[in-house]
C-alpha cells in the first residue's frame, strides 16, 4: 500500500519514512522531500474577502490532499497496472464527524479514480483562512466556469435566467486568460474566484498523469466561493455544474476501457456522493446538473445567447491532451471528438487549431484509438443488441430516470457517428 501525508508543516515528522510521500498543506517546506500543496490559497482565499466555516475549509483540505496523492503514486508499479492502494492521512478540525463519513469518502474516491483508499484523520489546530472585512458578493449562485464548452454555455444560460453568478475557475495550464475573459464579458458584475490547486510533487515521487481525482478540487472550490453568496434563512445556496450528459456518463467504449479507465469527473454517482457528503457536513450546498439530459451539441444549439457564444466559443478548451501538444487541441481524443460533434450538431464554424485536424490520420501509433474506438462503439450502436452490451451502465438510475439517460447516451453517440461519418471513418 502506497502512504501519502499531507500535513500542515508543523505536523509533519521530524524523521520521514523513506516508503511514505509527504506534502506541506498550504505552504512551502524547508524539507527537501517534501513536497507542497496550495500554497498561496489561505492567502488568496482571505483577499476575495471569504471567512470559511470549518467544515467547508475541511473539505478543502481533503480535496486538495486526494488530488495531490492522484498525482504522486504512479498505477505503472501497482499489480495490474492501474489500481493503486493509497493510504492518505490528513489534518482536518473536527476529526469524529470525518471519522464518521469515512467510509462514504472512501467509496466515493473509489468509484472516482478506480483505486483503493484508506483514509486516516488527525487533528489540525491551524486557524481558518479569514478576511479582515467579509465581502459578500453580488450573487445568488455559484457557477464552474472551467473555460471548456459546456461551462461557458451553463454560464451564459444562467445570466440568461436572470441570476447572478458567482464565477468559479481551478486554473491549469493555458486557461487562465481564457476564464478571466470569459467571466468578464458573461458577467462582470457578479464577482469571480480563480485558484489554484499548485501541487508540488516532492523530488522522489514518480508522479502519475491520469489524474482521475482532479474534479474534486475543483468542486471544493466552488463550496469555498458559496461562503460568499449571500444567506437567506435555511434555503439551500446553488452551484451549477453544467456538463452534457453523453460526456459525464462517459460509458466505456469497449471492454479495455470499464470502469475508472473511463473518467467519472461529473458521473450521476459520484455526483450523488459529493451531494451527501455536503449534506452530513452541514455545507447546505445544492448540486445542480442541468444539462444532465442534453448532448453537448443540444446544448451549443439551445444555448440562450448564440451571438455571445459564437464568439466566445472558440476560445474553449476541451482536448485531454492540451498541455501534450503545447496548448493545441489534439482534435482525436474523446473530449476533442465530442466538441467537434457539438460544432457540427449546432452548425457552428469550428476554428480550433487541430493537432490533426483529419480523423482519417489521427488513429496511428501508440497511443488510445480513441477514434477507432467511437468508431466501433457507433458503429455496435446499430446492432439489435447493443442496447443489452450497455445497459450495465445505467443500473445506477432509478427507472423514471434511466431511459432518459439512455437517450440522451444514444444522442450523443449519433453526433459523433456524424461527424466521423463526415470524416470517411464510417
Amino acid at each position: 500500500m502506497d502512504k501519502v501525508v499531507c500535513l500542515p508543516s508543523a505536523l509533519l515528522p521530524s524523521i520521514l519514512s523513506s516508503d511514505t510521500c509527504y506534502f506541506s498543506m498550504y505552504s512551502v517546506s524547508n524539507i527537501s522531500r517534501v513536497g507542497y500543496v496550495a500554497s498561496q490559497l489561505r492567502t488568496h482565499v482571505a483577499r476575495a474577502g471569504l471567512r470559511p466555516d470549518v467544515n467547508t475549509w475541511d473539505f478543502t483540505t481533503f480535496a486538495l490532499s486526494v488530488s495531490a496523492a492522484d498525482k504522486a503514486i504512479s498505477r505503472a508499479t501497482s499489480p495490474n497496472g492501474w489500481t493503486r492502494q493509497i493510504n492518505l492521512l490528513l489534518a482536518v478540525h473536527n476529526v469524529p464527524l470525518w471519522q464518521g463519513l469515512k467510509p462514504e469518502l472512501e467509496a466515493m474516491l473509489k468509484f472516482l479514480t478506480g483505486d483503493y483508499w484508506l483514509l486516516e484523520f488527525v487533528e489540525d489546530a491551524s486557524p481558518l483562512p479569514h478576511a479582515r472585512k467579509r465581502k459578500e458578493y453580488n450573487a445568488d449562485c455559484v457557477a464552474l466556469l472551467s473555460g471548456g464548452m459546456d461551462s461557458l454555455v451553463g454560464a451564459i444560460d444562467i445570466v440568461g435566467r436572470g441570476y447572478k453568478p458567482l464565477l468559479v475557475s481551478h486554473i491549469v495550464r493555458g486557461n487562465e486568460a481564457v476564464q478571466y475573459d470569459f467571466a468578464q464579458q458573461i458577467s462582470p458584475q457578479s464577482g469571480f474566484c480563480q485558484w489554484n490547486e499548485a501541487i508540488k510533487l516532492p523530488p522522489d515521487a514518480k508522479g502519475e498523469g491520469s489524474t482521475r481525482g482532479r474534479s474534486i478540487v475543483f468542486f471544493a472550490f466552488a463550496a469555498l466561493a458559496a461562503t460568499g453568496l449571500p444567506t437567506f434563512f435555511n434555503q439551500k445556496k446553488t452551484v451549477y455544474v453544467a456538463e452534457n450528459g453523453f460526456i459525464s456518463l462517459n460509458v466505456s467504449l469497449n471492454p479495455s476501457r470499464v470502469s475508472s479507465l473511463s473518467t467519472k469527473t461529473t458521473h450521476p454517482v459520484y455526483m450523488n456522493h459529493l451531494r451527501n457528503i455536503w449534506d452530513k457536513l452541514g455545507l447546505n450546498i445544492s448540486l445542480d446538473t442541468p444539462y444532465k439530459f442534453y448532448t453537448k451539441g443540444e446544448m451549443l444549439v439551445n444555448c440562450s445567447d448564440q451571438g455571445l457564444l459564437r464568439k466566445l466559443i472558440n476560445n474553449t478548451v476541451s482536448c485531454g491532451k492540451y498541455g501534450v501538444h503545447k496548448l493545441t487541441h489534439c482534435g482525436r481524443c474523446v473530449p476533442c471528438i465530442v466538441r467537434r460533434a457539438a460544432f457540427q450538431q449546432a452548425r457552428i464554424p469550428d476554428a480550433t487549431r487541430y493537432v490533426y485536424q483529419s480523423l482519417r490520420d489521427a488513429g496511428h501509433g501508440r497511443h488510445p484509438n480513441d477514434v477507432g474506438a467511437m468508431a466501433m462503439q457507433c458503429t455496435m450502436s446499430k446492432r439489435q443488441d447493443f442496447l443489452a452490451k450497455v445497459i450495465g451502465e445505467f443500473v445506477f438510475a432509478n427507472q423514471q430516470e434511466r431511459p432518459r439517460y439512455i437517450d440522451v447516451y444514444k444522442r450523443g453517440l449519433l453526433e459523433v457517428m456524424r461527424l466521423l461519418e463526415s470524416h470517411a471513418i464510417i
